[in-house]
C-alpha cells in the first residue's frame, strides 16, 4: 500500500475501551456481511457451507475467544493472529464460490477495521492484502475485480487512517487548550491569593499605624515623666544611698531603652503611614538602622552584622528604600537557619552607593533564580514573608535610577546588591509611584 505523510507515531494499543467500541461495532458489520453472503449463495450449498463455516469460526474468534485470549498475551499478537485466520477463512470462502464478487466486500473492510490498533497496523494490513490478492490470482480469480476492490480497500484504509490522524490531533489540541486553561486558572488562582494577602499587609499596615500612634501618646507623657524624674534626683544635694543606684544606673538605662521604643514607634509610623512620599535628600544609613529594627523579629535568630561606610546623603523616597531594606531583610532571615549570619553593608563605589544584605541561608535553584523577578512568585509556605516580592523591590530600585543583582546557590546562601544613584534621574517620580502600586 501507498505510504501517507508523516504522523505522529501511534501507541503501542489503542486504550482497552476504545478497542471494545470498534470490536462491537465492527462484529455487527461482518455479521451483516455473512447474512448478506449466505442470502446470496442460497440453494449453492457447497459455497452456503462454505461461508457458514468460516463465518462461524471467524465470528467466535473475533467476537469470544480473541477477547478470553486477551488476559493471557497480548493484543498485538492476537490481532496478528486474527489476520491470519482471516486471510485462510476468505481463501476458503473464495475457493468455493468461485470469487464471486459478494465475498470481495471482505477485504475492504478487514482493511477498514486495521487502523488504530498498535504500531504494526501497516505491516499487517499489507500482509492481509498480498495474501488475499496472491491466492484469489492462483486460484482463477478475475483480475479486474481484484483489482477494483484491492484499491477500494487501500485507499478506504488510508482515508480512514487520515481522517482518525486529524481527529486525534484536534483531540490533542483540544487537551493541550484544556492543560493551559487549567494552568491559567492555577496562576489566577495564586494571584488572586496573593492579592488577598496584599489586602491583609494593607489592613495589618493601617492598622499597624494606628496602634502605633496610640502608643505614642503616652510614651510621651512616660519619657517626660521620666526624664523629669531623674533630673530632679540628679539636683538633690543628699541622696540616699538606693537612690543614688537610680540615678547612676536605673533609670539612664530606662530613658534608652525609652528612646528605643520611641523610635520603633516612630519608624513603624512612616512605614506603614499611608501619606505619599515625596522626594527628599536622606541618610541611607539611618534608613538602614530603621530596617533593621522594624526587621528585628525576622532576624532574632540570626547573628546579624552591619558594615555602614560613609556614603553620604542621597536624595530620593526614603519610606521606599526602607520597604526595600526590610523585605531584604526578612527575606535573608527567612532563609538562614539558627545561628546563620545575616550580613548588611553600605559603601559608596563610583558615583553610586552600593547595599549588599548578604546571608548564609539555604540559596535558591537555578529554576528559582530564573524566575525571581516575576510578580507573585515565591518559595515560601503561603503567609511567610513581607508579601512585597522582588519584583516590586526591583522595581523601586529601579525607579530610583539604580539596578540590583543577586547572587546565590543552593546550600551556600544568597547575596543581593543594589546600587543607587546619589540623585535619581528625572521623571523617576512617576515610575516609582507605579512601582510601588
Amino acid at each position: 500500500m501507498t505510504p501517507t505523510p508523516k504522523q505522529a507515531p501511534a501507541p503501542e494499543a489503542d486504550p482497552e475501551q476504545v478497542h471494545l467500541g470498534v470490536n462491537k461495532t465492527a462484529g455487527l458489520g461482518a455479521l451483516v456481511i455473512n447474512l448478506v453472503l449466505l442470502i446470496w449463495f442460497w440453494g449453492q450449498w457447497s459455497a452456503f457451507l462454505a461461508v457458514l463455516g468460516v463465518a462461524t469460526v471467524l465470528m467466535l474468534w473475533n467476537l469470544v475467544l480473541i477477547e478470553w485470549l486477551a488476559k493471557w498475551t497480548s493484543r498485538s499478537v492476537l490481532e496478528t493472529a486474527r489476520t491470519v485466520l482471516n486471510v485462510m477463512g476468505i481463501a476458503v470462502v473464495g475457493h468455493f464460490t468461485r470469487w464471486a464478487a459478494p465475498v470481495w466486500i471482505y477485504v475492504p473492510y478487514n482493511l477498514i477495521w486495521f487502523y488504530g490498533l498498535d504500531r504494526w497496523v501497516r505491516p499487517r494490513g499489507v500482509f492481509f492484502l498480498l495474501s488475499v490478492d496472491a491466492i484469489a490470482w492462483w486460484d482463477g480469480a478475475a483480475p479486474e475485480v481484484l483489482l477494483a476492490f484491492s484499491l477500494l480497500g487501500v485507499f478506504g484504509f488510508l482515508v480512514t487512517e487520515k481522517r482518525v490522524e486529524l481527529l486525534r490531533g484536534a483531540l490533542g489540541r483540544t487537551l493541550e487548550h484544556q492543560q493551559e486553561l487549567r494552568d491559567a486558572h492555577q496562576r489566577l488562582q495564586r494571584i488572586h491569593q496573593r492579592a488577598v494577602e496584599q489586602e491583609k499587609f494593607s489592613s495589618l499596615g493601617m492598622m499597624a499605624a494606628g496602634v502605633a500612634h496610640e502608643i505614642n501618646n503616652p510614651m510621651s507623657f512616660v519619657t517626660s515623666n521620666v526624664h523629669s524624674l531623674l533630673k530632679d534626683l540628679q539636683q538633690q544635694p543628699a541622696l540616699p544611698e538606693p537612690l543614688k543606684e537610680y540615678v547612676d544606673d536605673v533609670l539612664p538605662a530606662t530613658l534608652e531603652g525609652i528612646r528605643r521604643v520611641n523610635a520603633i514607634v516612630a519608624d513603624l509610623r512612616r512605614f506603614a503611614r499611608g501619606d505619599p512620599d515625596i522626594h527628599s535628600e536622606y541618610d541611607l544609613n539611618t534608613e538602614a538602622r530603621t530596617a533593621l529594627r522594624l526587621a528585628h523579629n525576622q532576624l532574632r535568630h540570626c547573628q546579624v552584622e552591619t558594615e555602614l561606610g560613609e556614603v553620604g546623603t542621597l536624595r530620593g523616597r526614603p519610606q521606599q528604600i526602607v520597604k526595600v531594606l526590610v523585605n531584604l531583610l526578612a527575606n535573608a532571615g527567612q532563609a538562614t537557619p539558627t545561628g546563620g549570619k545575616v550580613r548588611l553593608s553600605t559603601r559608596p563605589e563610583g558615583g553610586e552607593v552600593r547595599v549588599e544584605v548578604l546571608d548564609t541561608g539555604e540559596g535558591m535553584s537555578p529554576e528559582a533564580m530564573r524566575h525571581l523577578f516575576q510578580p507573585f512568585f515565591t518559595t515560601r509556605p503561603p503567609g511567610a514573608g513581607m508579601g512585597l516580592g522582588l519584583a516590586v523591590v526591583r522595581g523601586i530600585v529601579t525607579a530610583h535610577g539604580g539596578r540590583i543583582q543577586v547572587e546565590s546557590q543552593p546550600g551556600q546562601g544568597t547575596c543581593v546588591t543594589f546600587f543607587l544613584p546619589r540623585v535619581p534621574p528625572p521623571g523617576a517620580g512617576v515610575r516609582s509611584a507605579a512601582s510601588e502600586a
